[in-house]
């Protein structure tokens, strides 16, 4: 299931994306806008910020906005980085390999090999998909 942390980092992100002025976008604003705890929301955008996926600037006319074309952003980095890896196991896991302790033969065994379909299938929708495709879609 999707965390609440990446469902309102995708609308945030979302949000700015359509934005038509070059300005930085207050917090407030996006938290009204989206219907997002303003305190929960800081702490997303913090971690957009320090992934290089987000630019902020400070005092009077501060807030957040793209650092990157909607288009230049895949669904692949924003997932890892607001949900974290895309398996749902360590064992089939691309970035986050680890093997499971309990599992004596990763090749025979029945959740590996179904876990990596659903890893193979999550891997290229998000591949497939940048902030300007989801945009676009709405």
């Amino acid at each position: 299931m999707l965390s609440k942390k990446t469902k309102y980092g995708l609308k945030a992100l979302a949000f700015l994306a359509v934005q038509k002025k070059e300005e930085p976008v207050q917090i407030a604003e996006i938290a009204k806008h989206e219907n997002i705890s303003q305190k929960f929301l800081e702490s997303i955008l913090l971690t957009l910020r320090r992934t290089g996926l987000l630019g902020s600037k400070k005092g009077k006319g501060g807030g957040y906005y793209l650092i990157k074309d909607p288009s230049e952003i895949p669904m692949t980095t924003v997932i890892r980085v607001l949900e974290g890896p895309i398996a749902m196991v360590p064992c089939v896991s691309l970035n986050f390999y680890e093997k499971c302790d309990d599992c004596p033969d990763e090749n025979t065994c029945a959740v590996n090999k179904l876990m990596l379909q659903v890893r193979d299938s999550a891997l290229q929708v998000y591949r497939n998909n940048t902030l300007a495709d989801i945009i676009s879609n709405s």
